[in-house]
């Protein structure tokens, strides 16, 4: 599955019947502890680099709503340091892209935009947030990324760990799965592990 039929399938209707719970950006605080889980136990290391999908809206509100967050990400910058741009992909969705060391200060960032769109209505335009790592053991491809992905239409993670751009690795997803599961909300039905795969091997899906 490529990211248009993935990303098709998040704004399908039926994931909107079959959502479990409703999406919450409270819910992306739990990265702030599973992070380190990932980093001591698991080897795999943040790399500073979150992102978050959303669909647009042709309205001027919308518009406001976009840029409004991020004149505040901008003024924010200052005090902690987290660097934000916007992007739209080859296939129309949009990004707020986040890179910092601290990922603490990512993880508020995510939050603080994706809130701010519920906030102004827009709720149902996002798609899902990105955290992304990296694996220094070998377990897969050399320069892979790995991420945890939250999906606004179910209210849960899941892992997704591409294996250049039309594949993924469902092993390390398994093991990622089992060991989070608990720490974090994960998606059961494995249908709606939505593959965001990157159009390059060893870049990111928003690249």
């Amino acid at each position: 599955m490529g990211l248009f039929d993935g990303l098709r399938q998040v704004l399908g209707i039926q994931a909107e019947s079959d959502a479990t719970r409703k999406a919450d950006p409270e819910d992306l605080f739990g990265m702030s502890t599973a992070y380190l889980t990932m980093e001591a136990e698991l080897g795999y290391e943040a790399v500073g680099e979150a992102a978050l999908c959303f669909s647009e809206v042709d309205s001027t509100d919308f518009a406001e709503t976009v840029e409004e967050v991020h004149e505040i990400l901008d003024v924010g910058e200052d005090e902690t340091g987290t660097e934000a741009e916007g992007h739209t992909d080859d296939y129309g969705y949009s990004w707020v892209v986040l890179r910092d060391d601290d990922f603490e200060d990512l993880v508020t960032s995510l939050h603080f935009a994706s809130d701010t769109l519920i906030e102004r209505g827009y709720g149902s335009r996002l798609l899902a947030a990105l955290f992304a790592f990296q694996d220094t053991s070998g377990r897969v491809d050399d320069g892979q990324y790995v991420y945890w992905a939250y999906s606004f239409r179910r209210g849960a993670y899941y892992p997704l760990v591409p294996k250049g751009t039309n594949d993924r690795d469902s092993s390390a997803e398994f093991k990622l799965e089992s060991n989070l599961d608990g720490e974090l909300e994960v998606e059961e039905n494995k249908e709606y592990w939505y593959a965001l795969l990157p159009s390059s091997p060893g870049r990111h899906p928003w690249e």
